[in-house]
């Protein structure tokens, strides 16, 4: 072998490492903390498709799930897909609609922890139960894809602390205090406020989450309900699925001045893949295309065949204004604009919205983000504090928090009389 002179080793030394690509670091980002996306609504697909019954439902491949859906849509989740996502940790929502009666909604809510349960369990190979942090942990060293529940709304405890202590029990370790309308006890963002923010007893509730360790989920809520929470909470929060108000102004977003408090509260916003809620056009577009169906119904009443002629006319002429990958990393630029990289994570809503953005089509697709970002200049570290380390340095807190508070007694409240 011919050696080196002396000045070509100390050039071959000295010479500039060749840089990595986006793509090069979003993939060694992922391949180190893979996504722990905050909501994925399989849960309630399960329930309005096959009405819970699963015995010949396929989760390895979902690509023909068209045929179950009454508007032909398929789901956006499978096992392959969330292996090509790099999904590592999934909160699975066992979200129940909020116009059901708080006693059903309880009985529903059950019933989707049981069927997540169950789905969970038929494929042992790619999916565990992860009750904790550590559990999570040792599902991704494993290989596997850790599954934890959140409650998605609050209507689902039937406003009882006993309730929710139970649901705890059960597996939930999140809940979302409220969905699209008020409960008795807190205001949801879209609904009439009625209570100002949190109740009493709503403020109880997110004292007896903190002490139990259950994370206190604000999407959905209002912004008065958001400052109340974080006024009341000892343990960080969560947004499981919420995006930028600066960016589009939808109530269901999260205002800058909410965001500011995320440092001090330790807790993080998942940012949400939602179209209406990424792309103020689209956000635009949905108001007026709301209007014209109100304003077709009032010129033609008792004729609804042509209202929704004329209505899909309007949609030929008024095409759905598309966001994109980038509308999706405008939000979390802005987050970390505002609250920090520290503060950021993931959210999807899969199969909890009936389309996705242009390139995030399905949960296959985080890696196509993830490299938009390491073109915006995000570091590896950057990325993986947002992919995964970031939600779990937050259930490590939550249960910091309750282990420090173990001697407190659960907190009583009287049932109805």
């Amino acid at each position: 072998m011919k050696k080196l002179s002396l000045f070509a080793l100390i050039m071959l030394l000295s010479a500039p490492a060749v840089a990595q690509t986006p793509e090069e670091t979003a993939a060694a980002a992922l391949e180190a903390s893979p996504i722990w996306d905050g909501h994925n609504d399989v849960p309630i697909q399960l329930r309005g498709r096959y009405r819970n019954v699963i015995g010949d439902f396929d989760f390895e491949d979902t690509s023909a799930t068209g045929d179950d859906h009454p508007s032909g849509r398929t789901m956006h989740t499978d096992l392959i897909r969330l292996r090509e996502g790099k999904v590592g940790a999934q909160f699975w929502s066992v979200y129940v609609p909020a116009s059901l009666p708080e006693p059903e909604a309880v009985q529903a809510v059950i019933e989707q922890i049981d069927v997540t349960k169950r789905l969970i369990d038929r494929y042992p190979g790619d999916l565990v139960l992860a009750l904790s942090a550590d559990e999570v942990q040792a599902a991704v060293v494993g290989g596997k894809i850790a599954s934890l529940m959140g409650m998605e709304g609050g209507h689902s405890i039937g406003s009882s602390l006993a309730v929710l202590r139970q649901t705890y029990e059960l597996g939930a370790r999140y809940m979302t205090l409220t969905h699209s309308k008020n409960t008795p006890w807190a205001d949801s963002a879209t609904d009439e406020p009625t209570h100002g923010g949190l109740t009493d007893f709503g403020k109880i509730l997110v004292r007896e989450m903190n002490r139990m360790g259950m994370l206190v989920d604000l999407s959905h809520v209002s912004e008065e309900a958001m400052h109340d929470a974080l006024d009341v909470a000892k343990a960080p929060v969560i947004f499981s699925h919420s995006s930028a108000r600066a960016i589009n102004g939808h109530a269901r977003n999260v205002p800058d001045g909410v965001l500011q408090r995320l440092p001090d509260n330790g807790g993080i916003i998942m940012v949400t893949f939602v179209p209406g809620f990424l792309s103020e056009a689209a956000r635009e577009w949905n108001a007026n295309r709301s209007a014209e169906r109100a304003r077709l119904a009032a010129l033609w009443q008792g004729q609804p065949e042509e209202v929704s002629m004329r209505l899909d006319a309007w949609d030929v002429a008024n095409p759905l204004p598309k966001a994109g990958i980038g509308d999706t990393a405008d939000h979390i630029d802005h987050v970390r604009d505002i609250a920090g990289v520290a503060s950021i994570g993931i959210g999807g809503d899969y199969d909890g919205i009936p389309f996705a953005p242009d390139g995030l089509e399905d949960v296959s697709t985080y890696p196509a983000l993830f490299t938009e970002l390491a073109r915006r200049g995000y570091t590896q570290s950057e990325l993986e504090q947002i992919s995964f380390g970031n939600m779990m340095r937050v259930i490590r807190a939550a249960e910091a928090y309750k282990a420090s508070v173990a001697a407190l007694k659960a907190i009583e409240t009287p049932v109805p009389d």
